[in-house]
């Protein structure tokens, strides 16, 4: 099944009030490039909330974010894990980590989205968690759960079968390629993405955001998106060529590159694939 995104045109209440009964199965943020302002965030969040339940009766959509730092070595992720901890006390749902270039900075990547009792996980080499008390009362008012049951399901799916954290990987520059298999299958994870504005800067192009391809930007995807089929992950992937229409770019995406979460900017393209893939809304 295909899952459809948008982005969140602002880190206000009133968007998220009005965005509280989006189409779309999930809400992205970037916090990679633009200011991390996580006060935005929670404010939005309180918007989703309040605005609510969604028209499938969860309290919100489902809200991912990246964070202004990398994912490049394990120190980086350690120095930064206060980024993980201030998205997720917002009562975000997870964090899409970018230029992950090894996997025992994604294992510490998953580590800091944990909390430290969290056991699941660690017999495969994950370190323990990072994140600490006192900081679940927020979220989980937002969750629609009490602190302590928060504290339970604030762990990666599917890792958890319980966990309601969903992380995810931009394996996006040449430095990734060679290891895209062992970064992949770092547990904890649930889907990935290539990056393709950022593989083809890697790749000594700055404008190879958008089809057609080179084919070393050509091998690149598929070298990520055999990595994420080999370890059971989502693959995120859009394909913005101007020669397609937007509902064509979307299926191309989809049926032709394999991927299972894009951007759709229109409801009635995603309704239409939605019927099409035998998708049961719980609406």
């Amino acid at each position: 099944q295909a899952i459809f995104s948008l982005s969140a045109p602002a880190l206000t209440y009133e968007c998220g009030v009005e965005m509280s009964q989006t189409w779309a199965d999930m809400i992205q943020f970037d916090f990679e490039h633009h200011p991390f302002d996580t006060v935005g965030l929670a404010s939005f969040m309180k918007g989703l909330k309040d605005g609510g339940p969604t028209p499938s009766g969860h309290p919100t959509p489902t809200v991912i974010t990246t964070v202004p730092s990398n994912c490049m070595t394990v120190e980086e992720v350690q120095y930064n894990a206060w980024q993980i901890r201030h998205v997720l006390s917002t009562g975000a749902h997870g964090i899409l980590h970018t230029h992950t270039r090894r996997a025992d900075a994604v294992a510490m990547f998953v580590a800091a989205s944990r909390y430290v009792f969290q056991k699941v996980g660690r017999d495969m080499g994950l370190p323990e968690g990072l994140r600490g008390g006192g900081g679940q009362k927020d979220p989980a008012e937002i969750w629609g759960v009490d602190p302590v049951e928060y504290l339970q399901i604030a762990d990666p799916w599917p890792l958890n079968p319980k966990g309601e954290i969903m992380l995810g990987l931009k394996i996006e520059d040449r430095f990734c390629l060679p290891d895209a298999d062992n970064i992949a299958a770092v547990p904890g994870l649930s889907f990935a993405e290539w990056g393709p504005g950022d593989m083809g800067m890697s790749h000594g192009d700055p404008d190879l955001h958008d089809p057609p391809y080179t084919p070393e930007m050509n091998q690149a995807r598929e070298i990520v998106k055999n990595a994420c089929k080999q370890s059971g992950l989502a693959f995120l992937c859009s394909w913005q060529d101007l020669n397609l229409t937007v509902e064509e770019r979307a299926r191309h995406a989809l049926y032709e590159e394999g991927a299972r979460i894009l951007h759709v900017p229109e409801a009635e393209i995603a309704d239409r694939i939605r019927k099409e893939m035998g998708r049961k809304m719980p609406w």
